[in-house]
C-alpha cells in the first residue's frame, strides 16, 4: 500500500519540456511577427549604416528607448531621401527577430520624415549637396543672347506648355525657328528624356538657346526636374537654358541650376523674346484632376497587394528571405575584412622581399662567377688535352701490336696463306685432294695452283 502512495506521489511531478536555443527563438519570431505586423513606429535615427548589398541599417530612439531596424534594398530603392543621424522618422515594417544573434529588430518597408514630406526632404538634401559643390553659382549662369533666331524647346509635346510656347514665340516673332525635342515631363523615365535632349543640342549646337517648360503640378508631377542627372545636365550645357517649371510658386532643382529661371513656361517664352504677356493654361486643371485619379487606382491596388503579400502564408519565407540577407551583409563585412588582413600580410611581405633584394648586389655575384666560369673553362681545356695525347699515344702504342702482328708481316718473310676455292684457309693437306685447285697469297700477288701431290703428317 506504500508503495502505491509513493508511486501516486511522484506521477504528480510536472512533466519538464526543454527548449534548445534555436526552438526557443523560431517560437519568440513567430509570435512577434503574428502579432506585430504592419505597425507605426516614431523615433530618432542614429548608427545609420548603408551596407554595399543596398540595404539600411539603422536603430530609432527617444528618450527611454530603442530598437534596431532594418531596410532591404527592394523598399530602398523607392525612397526619395535617404535617413541621417539626428533625423526623426515614422517607420513602417513589422517587428521579428533575427535568429542567429537573438535580437528582434524592425524590418522596415516604408519610411516617411516626421513632420516634412519625403520628397521635400529630398528636395533640401539635394538642393544642399549641389550649392555646396558650387552648382548654383551666380559666376556660373550663362547670359541670355539678344536676338536669337533658333530657339530649342524641351517639353512634353501633348502637353499646354508647348502650346503656350509655340502661340506666343509665333506671335511675336514669326521668323523665328523652333526645334521641339518631346520628353515626358513627369512619371518613369522622364529624367532620362530631359537629359537626352540637352545633351542632343550641347552636341549639335544648332539653336541659341534652350528653353526648358513644364506646366505646374504637385511635387510628385514636377519631380522630374529635381532630379540630380537633370541639374548636372543643365550645369554641364553651354547653351544658356531658361526654366519654366510649374507655377510662379513652384521650385525645382533644375530652376537653381538654369541660367534664368521663369516662373511659368509662358514667362519663359516672354524672357527669350523680351515679352511680357501672361500665357493661358486651360488643360493644367483637367490635367491634375487625371494625375490625382491615377494616383488614387495606384493606391487602391497598392493597399490591395500589401493586404495578399501580409498574409500568414508568405510571413515564414519573408522571416528567412530577411535572415538570409542579413546574414549575407554579415558574410560580406567579415570577407572585406579578411582580405584586406591578407593584402597587408602581402604588402609586408613583398617590403621585406624588396628591400632584401636592394641589398643584394647582383653584379659582385655575377663578376665572381664569370671568373669563376673562366678559370674552370681553363683548367678543362688543360685536362683535355693531357686526356687527348694520352688518347693519341695510346692509339700509337696499339698500332704498332697490331702491325707487328699483322699476318701480313709474316708473309713479307717468304710465308704464304694457302686458300681452298671457297676461300677457306687450308691449313693441313688432307683438307684438299689430289688435283683439286688452291690459291696462295703471297707478299706481293696471289698464285692458283693445282695440287699434284699430297704429303699427310702422321703427327
Amino acid at each position: 500500500m506504500a508503495e502505491k502512495v509513493r508511486q501516486f506521489e511522484l506521477n504528480l511531478a510536472p512533466e519538464r519540456k526543454i527548449w534548445s536555443v534555436a526552438e526557443l527563438t523560431a517560437r519568440i519570431s513567430g509570435l512577434l511577427s503574428s502579432q506585430f505586423a504592419n505597425l507605426w513606429v516614431e523615433g530618432e535615427v542614429s548608427n545609420y549604416r548603408p551596407a554595399q548589398s543596398g540595404h539600411l541599417y539603422f536603430t530609432l530612439k527617444d528618450a527611454k528607448a530603442q530598437v534596431k531596424c532594418v531596410c532591404f534594398r527592394t523598399q530602398a530603392l523607392r525612397l526619395k531621401f535617404r535617413p541621417e543621424d539626428g533625423l526623426k522618422l515614422i517607420v513602417r515594417g513589422s517587428i521579428s527577430v533575427y535568429e542567429p544573434r537573438g535580437e528582434y529588430q524592425i524590418y522596415v518597408e516604408h519610411i516617411e520624415p516626421s513632420g516634412v514630406g519625403a520628397l521635400q526632404l529630398a528636395f533640401e538634401q539635394l538642393k544642399k549637396r549641389l550649392a555646396a559643390e558650387g552648382l548654383f553659382d551666380p559666376d556660373r549662369k550663362k547670359p541670355l543672347p539678344m536676338l536669337p533666331s533658333r530657339i530649342g524647346i524641351v517639353t512634353s509635346p501633348t502637353g499646354a506648355a508647348v502650346r503656350d510656347i509655340l502661340r506666343i514665340l509665333r506671335r511675336r516673332f514669326p521668323n523665328l525657328h523652333l526645334i521641339v525635342y518631346p520628353v515626358r515631363v513627369q512619371g518613369e523615365g522622364a529624367a532620362e528624356e530631359i537629359v537626352a535632349a540637352l545633351k542632343y543640342f550641347n552636341r549639335k549646337q544648332s539653336v541659341d538657346v534652350i528653353l526648358l517648360a513644364r506646366g505646374g503640378g504637385s511635387i510628385e508631377d514636377l519631380w522630374a526636374f529635381n532630379e540630380e542627372s537633370v541639374a548636372r545636365a543643365i550645369s554641364a550645357c553651354t547653351i544658356p537654358i531658361v526654366s519654366g517649371v510649374g507655377h510662379e510658386t513652384d521650385f525645382t532643382i533644375a530652376d537653381f541650376a538654369a541660367d534664368v529661371r521663369a516662373s511659368t513656361p509662358s514667362a519663359a517664352a516672354e524672357i527669350v523674346v523680351k515679352s511680357r504677356q501672361e500665357f493661358q493654361r486651360h488643360l493644367l486643371e483637367l490635367e491634375h484632376k487625371i494625375s490625382q485619379r491615377m494616383r488614387y487606382v495606384l493606391l487602391q491596388h497598392r493597399h490591395r497587394l500589401k493586404e495578399l503579400t501580409t498574409h500568414m502564408g508568405f510571413r515564414r519565407l519573408e522571416d528567412l528571405l530577411r535572415r538570409h540577407r542579413q546574414q549575407a551583409d554579415e558574410l560580406t563585412a567579415r570577407l572585406g575584412g579578411a582580405l584586406e588582413d591578407r593584402i597587408e600580410r602581402l604588402r609586408h611581405r613583398y617590403t621585406i622581399a624588396a628591400t632584401r633584394i636592394a641589398s643584394f648586389d647582383l653584379r659582385a655575384q655575377i663578376r665572381t662567377l664569370g671568373l669563376r666560369l673562366m678559370q674552370r673553362s681553363t683548367e678543362l681545356g688543360v685536362r683535355m688535352e693531357r686526356l687527348l695525347v694520352g688518347k693519341l699515344q695510346r692509339v700509337e702504342t696499339l698500332r704498332v701490336v697490331l702491325d707487328e702482328r699483322s699476318p701480313l708481316r709474316v708473309l713479307q718473310r717468304g710465308y704464304a696463306i694457302c686458300t681452298d676455292s671457297a676461300g677457306n684457309t687450308v691449313s693441313a693437306a688432307d683438307q684438299v685432294a689430289v688435283g683439286a685447285e688452291v690459291n696462295v697469297k703471297l707478299a706481293h700477288g696471289r698464285l692458283a695452283a693445282e695440287v699434284k701431290r699430297r704429303e699427310i703428317s702422321e703427327t
